[in-house]
């Protein structure tokens, strides 16, 4: 055959660690001395799907793609990091993939043409007319201005960019926001607690990230940091860049309570123009900081939900969605109904165990700032983690309970094992003198825990008095050990936490995990590291939801180490890199 003729081989650099398939799934070798910098490099544009010990796979899809696109990362940007971490040569297709779906972000926009109306605007006008002919996008369309734009009632914003994206043409939206109700907020650098109050500086670049663009393109977006890293500080420095009343939205009692106090430490601020919107109190003031829980609630299915009033209390001029990841399938629909209100969304994790990441990114916003876990682990703002799960028997009595259990009931019976117990005992004797938080899904298995060690529990039905003075008590280390149900997978301001011993979970819940490792990394003065043990049954379904919840944090750069339920004490305190099957 002439030289000419022959198929070229392929270009090929054994010392890179990514394998880029034709379906835009990408193989990464966790050996490799590359592997950290490659992920932080993908992570932008890629999810993680799968993550054993030796190779985890992420794919590129088109949200990963917009996201990245609105954060302004370009096309070419994209595939200069696969090219220069690939060991083949990119697929010929992947490429032309990257940069067409890249570039239908943004084709369309959304604009304002005047004072009550607004348009779609879209210079292909090819595009545009089958658009127009799209059965989710036509009803939502005016009558027509010209070749290139529609008119859209400003009630359909949210819906039109719902539409939009399920057709796959997300919109730019630039049709800006209503101004607020002006409230003049001012940052302390000394806080009312005498504390030296100064923000870290990813704090300050998350913000001015999302406010940037003025009231044309600033102002919607969701900010995806760490638990533990002051996810309420960007918001109350975006409080002060926007300068607007604010209405907050958070997942329980316990989180109005610490955003109204953080408020008013770090602001100058009064009590009185700080108000709490909850069930036990439904006041509001220039800021108002209510629970999902109450702005969901309605007597009966068939009502509508009363508390939604409070969108329309006040000119808010911005809006922020705490732990955003939980936002309810109720509060996407009045959000899509307040396009023009400033969104923030803040979360450490976009993973939404509905599938609808979607939805967030039409109704709040793109994801407008990232940095990695292990970023701020290396920099000090966060604590190290210690990973172990840590596998335990049925008794022989239980096991055949389990084996004629009905499917449903199976995870139930492993996550209630009470051969946990005794790996708690050994647990709570190691870190005797640590700020320990014993955390379940069930309360019978919590209750009995709490019983038998003596340990206050807070759950769902504990009052609120009561748990704020346990919390505060915890805080000053005259209780050490405490019990939590679910309740304490968000927003608890418990600092000096730094054992968390998890005995059971919500099935496969990724973002659960992330959230309940997050109780314990806030940065210990000491700058010890955390420890976070899962106690899994062995042998049963548990295994399986326990390896699906690990992935978000294997993303991030942690590792566990597997021990069995007699090698507690032989589990090292120092960090643990070795990663288990």
């Amino acid at each position: 055959m002439p030289p000419s003729s022959r198929t070229p081989a392929p270009s090929y650099d054994p010392a890179n660690p990514l394998f880029v398939q034709p379906d835009r799934s990408i193989l990464l070798e966790t050996f490799n001395p590359k592997y950290a910098e490659a992920r932080d490099e993908i992570a932008p544009f890629a999810e993680l799907e799968k993550s054993p010990e030796h190779i985890h796979t992420y794919r590129v899809t088109n949200l990963s793609l917009w996201n990245a696109a609105a954060a302004g990362i370009t096309a070419k940007q994209m595939i200069a990091v696969l090219q220069k971490y690939t060991k083949f040569a990119l697929p010929t297709n992947i490429p032309t993939d990257i940069a067409e779906t890249v570039s239908r972000y943004g084709r369309v926009k959304l604009e304002r043409h005047d004072e009550t109306r607004l348009r779609l605007r879209c210079e292909d006008k090819l595009l545009l007319e089958e658009l127009a002919r799209q059965p989710k996008v036509k009803g939502y369309l005016g009558e027509k201005l010209d070749e290139a734009s529609y008119v859209v009632n400003p009630a359909h914003r949210g819906v039109m960019k719902l539409a939009l994206i399920q057709v796959g043409y997300p919109a730019e939206d630039l049709a800006g926001y209503v101004e607020g109700t002006a409230l003049p907020t001012n940052l302390r650098e000394i806080a009312r607690s005498g504390l030296p109050f100064s923000i870290r500086d990813y704090q300050r670049e998350s913000a001015d990230i999302f406010h940037a663009g003025g009231n044309v393109k600033g102002g919607s977006g969701v900010i995806v940091l760490p638990c533990g890293s002051g996810k309420t500080i960007v918001g109350i420095v975006a409080m002060a860049l926007v300068q607007k009343s604010t209405l907050i939205l958070t997942t329980s009692v316990t989180a109005v309570k610490q955003w109204r106090r953080e408020i008013l430490d770090k602001t100058d601020l009064t009590e009185a123009d700080v108000a709490e919107y909850t069930g036990d109190s439904k006041q509001i003031g220039p800021v108002t900081v209510a629970t999902y829980q109450i702005i969901t609630y309605r007597p009966d299915k068939d009502e509508e939900f009363p508390h939604f009033k409070i969108f329309n209390e006040r000119d808010w001029g911005l809006i922020i969605y705490d732990e955003v990841h939980l936002l309810p399938a109720p509060v996407f629909r009045v959000t899509a109904q307040i396009q023009a209100r400033r969104r923030l969304g803040l979360t450490a994790t976009l993973v939404r165990e509905d599938g609808r990441e979607g939805d967030v990114f039409s109704l709040i916003g793109p994801k407008k700032y990232d940095v990695p876990w292990r970023e701020l682990e290396t920099q000090g703002w966060i604590a190290a983690a210690n990973c172990t799960e840590i596998r335990t028997a049925l008794p022989d009595d239980v096991r055949m309970e389990y084996a004629v259990a009905e499917l449903r009931d199976k995870y139930r019976i492993a996550s209630e094992n009470e051969a946990k117990d005794n790996v708690v005992s050994q647990l709570l004797k190691r870190h005797a003198n640590e700020r320990v938080i014993v955390i379940g899904q069930y309360i019978s298995q919590l209750k009995r825990l709490s019983k038998r060690f003596n340990i206050p529990l807070i759950m769902g039905s504990t009052p609120n008095g009561e748990r704020e003075d346990l919390y505060s008590k915890f805080r000053r280390g005259e209780v050490r050990h405490l019990v939590l149900s679910k309740v304490g997978n968000f927003a608890i301001d418990l600092p000096d936490a730094n054992v968390l011993i998890q005995v059971s979970g919500t099935f496969g819940s990724r973002q659960e995990e992330a959230q309940r490792l997050g109780r314990v990394l806030r940065p210990k003065q000491n700058g010890e590291s955390a420890h976070f043990y899962t106690l899994v049954t062995r042998d049963t379904r548990e295994i399986e939801f326990a390896q699906h919840r690990q992935m978000f944090l294997t993303e991030q750069g942690y590792s566990y180490a597997i021990a069995d339920e007699g090698d507690v004490h032989g589990i090292p305190l120092e960090l643990v890199s070795q990663q288990g099957d």
